[in-house]
């Protein structure tokens, strides 16, 4: 009845996040008042608190503030780093291009972690160098191994896909997807016709009405789901054109999580739930918006704005915080509290702090 011809053409980039390098979390840093210090996880002190700010440890390393400079400890609290810096930023490993290279096989190859550096700036301007661990200007700034660098992307391609079906009667004006559903012979095809979307099959029977402004295909695992906007309303078709979530919703998004699982939060009349596409409940209408953290996790606002976390192994802090936000590892959340003063909560809700 149909033929169709795919051709492999242009390319479509999208990105993957690459993490930086963890800090170490045996120390975590502790508030008592204004001043600050490090305990261990069950809060014994470790390093009594003394600085008017304190970072995590990276690489045996970590920058606090004292007056209105910033410097360096080292794990046994010695300011081993002069607190002279206008800002400054965490040390880091990087490398030189002509340095610290080790052979495989026959093979020159660049050892990419070698030289430890931090950013840091002498002068009101913010002007930033490079300074080494005895806190002396470098005379250049090592290179970075990109996988270390928050932020930095990688390049991931795919091919975007050239129908050639049949229009049987003029049915549609595009052809922008197709898909399979499993135990099914049809093919399905979603189609727009005066830019409204729709799903059709191979035999030309329209599956889901010309009624849409997208409908947007979501592979999880071998099912097909399409997420699908209708005058304004959110909601979710199955592959086969049935409902799965009715699109009755003022919001909806996909999130494929960085443990590998797959989430749905919906909004309906002021409040955001979240659900697995097992169909379980995950989290209640009971939050204003949730949203989900690029680092793990989901970001939960609640009905009086005081924000709280839940995290990719279920744990999760209810909101009570002014406002909240992941540390890198995943394992804990910088807060600010009711009296606008930050702190460190772990991800079973111990405080690591003091007012």
């Amino acid at each position: 009845m149909n033929s169709k011809k795919i051709f492999l053409a242009l390319f479509i980039v999208f990105t993957l996040p690459v993490f930086a390098q963890q800090p170490d979390m045996s120390m975590i840093p502790y508030r008592q008042g204004d001043l600050w210090g490090y305990s261990s996880p069950d809060k014994s002190i470790i390093i009594k608190p003394a600085f008017a700010e304190a970072d995590w440890f990276y690489a045996g390393f970590a920058m606090v503030k004292k007056g209105d400079r910033y410097g360096y400890i080292n794990t046994d609290g010695k300011l081993v780093i002069p607190c002279k810096f206008y800002s400054a930023k965490p040390f880091r490993y990087g490398y030189f291009d002509n340095a610290g290279q080790h052979f495989e096989g026959a093979k020159v190859v660049q050892n990419k972690d070698t030289v430890l550096f931090a950013g840091a700036s002498q002068s009101a301007d913010g002007y930033e160098i490079c300074i080494n661990t005895k806190g002396e200007r470098m005379s250049r700034c090592p290179a970075i191994n990109e996988n270390s660098i928050p932020g930095i992307t990688q390049t991931v391609v795919t091919t975007e896909k050239i129908y050639g079906l049949v229009n049987n009667g003029n049915l549609y004006d595009k052809v922008v997807d197709d898909y399979q559903v499993a135990g099914d012979e049809n093919t399905y095809y979603v189609v727009t016709k005066n830019n409204m979307y729709a799903v059709i099959n191979n035999k030309f029977e329209v599956i889901i009405p010309f009624e849409f402004s997208s409908l947007k295909k979501i592979s999880i695992g071998t099912a097909i789901y399409l997420l699908s906007i209708r005058n304004g309303a959110y909601g979710i078709y199955q592959g086969n054109g049935k409902v799965y979530i009715p699109v009755e919703n003022s919001n909806l998004v996909y999130v494929k999580a960085r443990d590998g699982n797959d989430y749905c939060i919906i909004s309906k009349g002021g409040k955001a739930m979240m659900r697995n596409f097992t169909g379980k409940e995950v989290l209640a209408a009971i939050y204003s918006n949730i949203v989900y953290d690029e680092d793990g996790g989901f970001l939960l606002t609640g009905t009086d704005n005081l924000k709280g976390f839940y995290f990719l192994d279920n744990k999760r802090i209810e909101p009570r915080y002014t406002d909240v936000k992941l540390v890198r590892g995943g394992r804990f959340l910088q807060v600010r509290t009711y009296l606008g003063k930050m702190g460190y909560v772990s991800e079973n809700g111990t405080e690591y702090f003091q007012e």
